[in-house]
């Protein structure tokens, strides 16, 4: 019976966040010239807070910013932001990504992720696609403390680098993740 209970508690959240979230649409979405604001701090502060970042910044094609992801969850969560692709350093179009995850969570948490498109096939595949899928289509390789004090320019090999930065607040736990980024008209 407990686990019963446990389990429509968890679809209930998953609804509302969900709902949240995901409705978030037209009446919330962030205008054009506040996502081009926030994702120049947003793209400043990695710069100036992650070396690799600012190493592979000219050799990119273009570069994804979410400069304000929200992720929440309980046992079921999802995440969403919007963002701005720059190519020569401006904006040429805007995205949103949503998410959602299933596993051992809980928490809220925001923080800005930015995606380095290193090659011309990376961009090509984000401007045909009808909604890219993280883990269809180009590699995409997280850059961690760790892998980012040895990341060169030369040792730069893969379609796409991905850096989550400027968390705050809380999540924990394990999951399993689906993110889509699709186009969008702020």
């Amino acid at each position: 019976m407990l686990g019963y209970a446990r389990t429509r508690l968890a679809v209930l959240l998953w609804a509302v966040l969900v709902t949240i979230l995901m409705s978030r649409g037209p009446a919330l979405a962030a205008d054009a010239a506040k996502i081009d604001r926030d994702a120049n701090a947003a793209l400043a502060l990695l710069n100036r807070t992650t070396p690799a970042a600012a190493r592979l910044a000219p050799q990119a094609k273009a570069i994804l910013i979410f400069p304000s992801m929200v992720k929440a969850g309980f046992i079921v969560g999802a995440q969403h932001g919007n963002g701005a692709l720059r190519k020569g350093g401006k904006t040429v179009a805007y995205y949103r990504m949503n998410a959602a995850s299933y596993g051992l969570q809980a928490g809220v948490q925001s923080f800005s992720y930015a995606m380095f498109l290193m090659t011309d096939e990376a961009v090509a595949y984000l401007d045909k696609s009808q909604g890219w899928e993280i883990g269809v289509g180009p590699s995409v390789v997280i850059v961690d403390a760790g892998m980012g004090k040895t990341l060169t320019t030369t040792t730069a090999k893969d379609d796409v680098y991905g850096f989550i930065f400027g968390q705050k607040g809380l999540m924990a736990g394990l999951g399993l993740q689906g993110s889509k980024i699709t186009q969008i008209d702020p």
